[in-house]
């Protein structure tokens, strides 16, 4: 696995789904500051009023999907996701087919998320049950505080800038500054 981190702005997403599935992955890809169109020939009305005016009641033909750089499909049986991802990936268009790892080219991540701050947990598709075990633990080691940390932690890099320090006195500064302040206190699991 390759871990990178996507700026949703740069880039057009897709999503190909129905149910609950869709619904989530809408949701998670939102959250995460994306605004993704949504291909689904069956939309339920949930997956209708959250989708709005990015639905297309329909799934991706080979020239939407040649305007797509990544696509998700969620809630779709292997009869339709099969051909789908296989197009996509004849038009160089990443896939990722939820709860089915060998059809993926990319894993979602269990995240957490603090203002700009984002940890992910992956096992490449072997166990994302554990993922969000893990998930579970570390929002106790990372509450909602650290939005403010790393604004602080920011501020100071530029304030370091600035004054010309080098990287890695930038990095001593910003160091010395969490443990100072104590940011990384971790409770012991449930």
């Amino acid at each position: 696995m390759i871990p990178v981190a996507l700026s949703p702005d740069r880039l057009r997403l897709g999503l190909a789904g129905t149910g609950p599935a869709a619904l989530r992955r809408l949701r998670a890809l939102r959250e995460a500051g994306a605004a993704p169109l949504v291909f689904s020939p069956a939309p339920d009305a949930a997956l209708t009023a959250e989708a709005g005016a990015s639905l297309r009641v329909a799934l991706p033909d080979e020239a939407a999907l040649g305007e797509l750089h990544l696509l998700w499909i969620a809630g779709l049986p292997s009869e339709v996701f099969a051909p789908l991802a296989a197009a996509a990936r004849r038009l160089r268009v990443l896939v990722n087919v939820e709860d089915e790892p060998q059809h993926c080219d990319f894993h979602a991540v269990a995240e957490i998320r603090r203002g700009d701050l984002l940890l992910t947990i992956s096992t490449g598709g072997a166990a994302p049950g554990l993922a969000g075990t893990i998930r579970r633990h570390l929002e106790g080691c990372f509450p909602a505080a650290w939005a403010g940390h790393v604004r602080e932690a920011a501020a100071l890099r530029q304030t370091c800038r600035a004054e010309g320090a080098s990287m890695p006195e930038t990095a001593r500064r910003i160091a010395r500054l969490a443990d100072d302040a104590c940011w990384f206190t971790c409770p012991k699991p449930d």
